[in-house]
């Protein structure tokens, strides 16, 4: 079939028909590159369907069709300039060589090719990290392990920040035509400097392996580590992020967590409660007795305190008899805790009333 002529005029070193083959790619790769995006994503999930349980097909659509889209992009625009050739000038290089601004246009649409094939990589990671986590959530009956809530967010940070490394070498050895094998060589030689120069990085970053081998503390624990407290909301590689009681978001260097004593509250079997009452003069030894042994069995009965429950005449002093009374409340609940000691004080109030014991009134002095 012959084409019409006006196809074969030339403009800038190229015929008609060439920059019409260019445009058709350009329309039709921006056209239906989401509609591309869609197919491979559904293929993608297809093949995958038998370990993807919990995670559902329009979940993996939204991790990947915008980055699929602009690795779509990216191909399409070297596929239309693959069918033009760059016009060299009357100043043309040496044969064999290209000009300076073809080879920029060159490496810039190659660097845009592995950054959009890193974000597709970095989806993909998500997706992967979804995916064992919807499955270990449907393996314990919906409730997510100590290990699933602390390292699968490691983990996928510490695979994005391994993928990101693999793409920027690639970068350097690709784009910028850097020798890859002599760099990491160099780094040995260099690498003193630079674990001096990021040696708090460093050390924080050994201390976030620490905690997920030792395991002093998890998320959702409730722990005091020297002056900060709060419930761990997220581990990272460089800091552990605190809820504090005051609802603020507290992020503390991984290596204070672990070189100071760190007590995890959330693995307390009790709370202690102990307080002094201190009673009138006029209060007799019969009616102290009373209210001591009425108090200790109304405390002994409740589900919530352990058996180990002391209330002793302590001390006779010029304010008063003092009393002191110490239990454990068995729940690592904080509201359940405060609720335990409400009911306690106001059963011993009633047992001292009931028995007409006076408490001392406290003289402030002048």
């Amino acid at each position: 079939m012959k084409l019409p002529s006006f196809l074969y005029y030339e403009f800038l070193g190229n015929t008609l028909g060439q920059y019409l083959i260019a445009v058709l790619i350009l329309v039709v790769g921006s056209a239906l590159r989401r509609v591309f995006s869609r197919l491979l994503s559904k293929m993608l999930f297809s093949l995958t369907r038998r370990y993807t349980g919990g995670v559902s097909e329009e979940e993996l659509h939204g991790l990947l069709i915008q980055p699929l889209s602009t690795l779509l992009l990216v191909v399409t625009l070297q596929l239309a300039g693959a069918t033009l050739t760059y016009p060299h000038g009357p100043n043309a290089p040496v044969s064999g060589q290209l000009p300076w601004h073809e080879v920029l246009l060159l490496r810039l649409l190659s660097l845009a090719f592995i950054v959009a094939a890193a974000q597709v990589a970095l989806r993909l990671i998500d997706f992967a990290l979804l995916v064992i986590s919807r499955r270990a959530a449907i393996r314990v009956a919906h409730s997510p392990t100590r290990l699933d809530n602390q390292f699968l967010p490691f983990a996928k940070d510490l695979l994005k920040v391994f993928f990101i490394i693999v793409a920027t070498l690639v970068a350097l050895g690709k784009v910028f035509e850097v020798n890859v094998t002599a760099l990491v060589g160099g780094l040995g030689i260099g690498g003193l400097a630079v674990a001096f120069a990021a040696k708090e990085s460093l050390e924080n970053l050994i201390a976030s392996f620490t905690i997920f081998l030792d395991q002093p503390f998890g998320v959702g624990d409730l722990v005091t580590a020297g002056p900060v407290s709060g419930t761990v909301e997220k581990i990272g590689f460089r800091s552990t992020r605190l809820r504090t009681a005051e609802k603020s978001y507290l992020t503390v260097p991984n290596k204070s967590m672990i070189d100071k004593p760190l007590d995890n509250l959330s693995l307390r079997t009790s709370r202690r409660v102990g307080f002094t009452l201190t009673f009138d003069q006029k209060t007799t030894s019969a009616q102290l007795h009373d209210i001591i042994t009425d108090s200790l069995a109304a405390m002994q009965a409740h589900p919530l305190v352990s058996q180990d429950v002391q209330i002793k005449f302590s001390a006779l002093t010029l304010m008063g008899k003092e009393v002191n009374v110490q239990y454990f409340v068995d729940t690592t609940s904080y509201d359940e805790y405060i609720n335990v000691k409400e009911d306690l004080n106001y059963r011993l109030v009633e047992v001292v009333e009931q028995h007409g014991g006076v408490f001392a009134v406290v003289r402030e002095k002048p």
